[in-house]
């Protein structure tokens, strides 16, 4: 109601059944919504598609960090960093990564698919990393709206679906 939108028409845009809304349309959605400049853009792009499908791409197999971004971090020793794959999977850490974020994890799990850390479940279950961000709330914000652009973004997002 708050967006001058009924009900019905609404739930058909969120379940990707109503065709070509307006840009007046989703800018009066994100002002309901309080939506801020980057999650507005992201209604918008999600909205942009002429027939109201999202054209989401496929991914096929588990997820791989760049043999690069492997050899970049590695040449950090004395900085934490990680690679992060399109789901929050640790796809790799350095040493100082691991002991900062997560000694309580085997060193090696991001090597293996089936037993990759991910770092959205570590944000809002694992207490030794919510009390790592002094801002909190924030992080929690952050994490949420990985996910949601993912899901726009990624037809297929369960690990080892192969599809």
């Amino acid at each position: 109601m708050l967006a001058g939108v009924s009900s019905s028409y609404y739930t058909r845009l969120e379940q990707g059944q109503a065709n070509g809304a307006s840009a007046q349309v989703l800018n009066s959605l994100a002002a309901s919504l309080l939506l801020n400049d980057d999650e507005r853009v992201h209604l918008h792009t999600l909205a942009s598609h002429r027939d109201g499908t999202i054209r989401a791409r496929v991914i096929r197999g588990a997820e791989a960090a760049d043999p690069a971004l492997l050899e970049l971090i590695g040449s950090m020793p004395e900085t934490p960093a990680m690679i992060l794959g399109r789901r929050s999977e640790v796809l790799a850490w350095n040493p100082v990564c691991h002991a900062l974020l997560a000694p309580h994890i085997v060193y090696d799990a991001p090597q293996h698919p089936t037993t990759r850390p991910v770092l959205a479940e570590m944000v809002f279950l694992d207490p030794a990393v919510h009390a790592l961000y002094a801002d909190w709330g924030a992080k929690s914000r952050a994490v949420v709206g990985d996910l949601r652009l993912a899901v726009g973004n990624y037809l297929r997002l369960t690990p080892n679906s192969g599809h």
